[in-house]
């Protein structure tokens, strides 16, 4: 095998790799033996046909697209080891040349690492981020302690009411024919959840346990059912019993109950420390992105079209599983959203450029700075992961990949960089106002985009009765 590398423009290189006919006569070899089981020809055994009378019958390509496969397969990582390129996107791959007997060429087209020039990265100037709490965000957060600590009744005394949970059965149908999907038991519904169709929980309001009721409702004429838009149906519903939250008092026995304080103002006040930490940890996470954002701008960085289409495409495969972990397909969540494919490429695309500029100024800042992530660091990373998952760090190295720590370590140094580009920023006047300018343009923008698409509708509209009317 031999591979000779030409440099492209805008980070582009091309390899020409070249596999000899003997090799590539091995990969026929392995293609036929392969395949051979699967070819039927009267006069031989089923898999027991000699490659020669196949290439005489077929062809002598017949295996070519099988050899082919092989030996890019076996040549490409070799090529790119020994070409010495920094090579970030899978191959696009081109045959030059196949043919028996001759040696097999193709060429594999790749984005290489770009070269980064930085600007001035230290001083960068960022907004101020003013840290306040406010008593509505605390009592918030002492709101929802109480309902974490609340606890779970059968209510006896009183019939249900908005909030109460009904646990119950119930069985519907459209002119007295059950209707499928339409039945269930022991069904926990939250009155005031808005979880059935309208009108259903609001009925159930004054039942009391033990008793039926009849709830008739119309289901939406938008209903995800096609067969149930629009029908008028009958709930039977037998009430088993109802539930509800008893939430604790704010007193110094909550305090003792859910915290290391003996009282409850001196609960409160750690409380409000918390989310002071909090607001500070995201106080410095903004100033940090603020200021990578500034001198990723300014850095000279031809990327890779090739490089920011694999990006974005991983980007948008990412989401998709991730939507479709919660049950949602894709494409049934671009049309809740009101957003089309091509409006979502568009939207990915845009992501990764950004997403790849500040990674490479990260990477160049660490290059610059020496930055290095201790081993130390890795260990201490490791175990707040194993932390996280509630299993000790010898189980958690256990379950990583073997090459986790050295993955690990990159990511670290970069994440050194973002913090070293923290620290040397300057909070001012001057750079708070540009943000808040720059927000407001942002949200100027947004509203014309939505008044014009707002505006042709009616034009589209109105459009219509004139074709009809010159049909007619």
């Amino acid at each position: 095998m031999s591979v000779t590398v030409e440099n492209l423009d805008k980070n582009m290189a091309k390899l020409t790799i070249e596999v000899s006919a003997e090799d590539f006569e091995k990969a026929i070899q392995k293609a036929y033996l392969k395949q051979k089981s699967q070819i039927a020809i009267p006069g031989f055994r089923k898999g027991k046909v000699p490659r020669q009378i196949i290439e005489k019958l077929y062809g002598a390509q017949v295996f070519f697209e099988e050899a082919a496969n092989n030996a890019i397969e076996e040549a490409y990582p070799k090529a790119a080891e020994e070409s010495e390129l920094k090579i970030l996107t899978r191959p696009e791959i081109d045959v030059v040349q196949i043919e028996k007997g001759l040696p097999f060429i193709f060429t594999a087209l790749v984005a290489v690492y770009p070269e980064v020039e930085l600007g001035d990265y230290k001083g960068i100037e960022v907004p101020i981020n003013k840290i306040e709490v406010t008593d509505e965000e605390v009592d918030a957060d002492l709101k929802r302690e109480q309902e974490k600590n609340a606890r779970v009744i059968t209510v006896d005394d009183r019939p249900a009411k908005m909030g109460d949970t009904v646990v119950l059965d119930y069985k519907g149908t459209i002119d007295g024919v059950e209707f499928e999907g339409g039945s269930a038991e022991n069904h926990s519904l939250v009155l005031g959840s808005n979880q059935f169709i309208p009108g259903f929980e609001v009925q159930l309001v004054g039942v009391n346990a033990g008793e039926e009721k009849d709830v008739e409702v119309r289901f939406p004429e938008d209903y995800h059912a096609e067969d149930l838009k629009g029908k008028d149906a009958v709930f039977h519903c037998t009430i088993h019993r109802i539930e509800t939250k008893e939430i604790p008092e704010l007193d110094d026995e909550f305090a003792q109950d859910v915290s290391e304080f003996d009282t409850f103002e001196e609960y409160k006040e750690d409380v409000k420390k918390k989310i002071v930490e909090r607001k500070e940890k995201q106080a410095e996470n903004s100033r940090r992105q603020a200021a990578l954002a500034k001198v990723a701008k300014q850095a000279k960085i031809e990327l890779p079209e090739m490089l920011i289409r694999e990006h974005a495409q991983k980007m948008a495969e990412d989401f998709a599983n991730r939507v479709q972990q919660q049950g949602i397909d894709i494409n049934q969540y671009l049309q809740i959203m009101g957003m089309t494919p091509d409006a979502f490429m568009n939207h990915n695309y845009d992501q990764a450029q950004t997403e790849l500029r500040n990674s490479f100024t990260l990477a160049k800042i660490a290059e610059l700075e020496n930055l290095e992530a201790t081993d130390e660091r890795v260990e201490e990373e490791l175990e707040n992961a194993a932390k996280m998952y509630g299993i000790s760090v010898e189980d958690y190295k256990s379950y990583i990949p073997e090459n986790y720590a050295d993955d690990m370590k990159a990511d670290l140094k970069l994440q050194m960089a973002l913090e070293l580009l923290g620290e040397n920023a300057v909070e001012t006047e001057a750079a708070t106002k540009e943000a808040e300018e720059a927000m407001k343009s942002e949200a100027e923008e947004a509203v014309k985009a939505v008044a014009e698409e707002a505006a042709e509708e009616p034009a589209e509209a109105e459009a219509e009765p004139e074709e009809k009317k010159e049909e007619e």
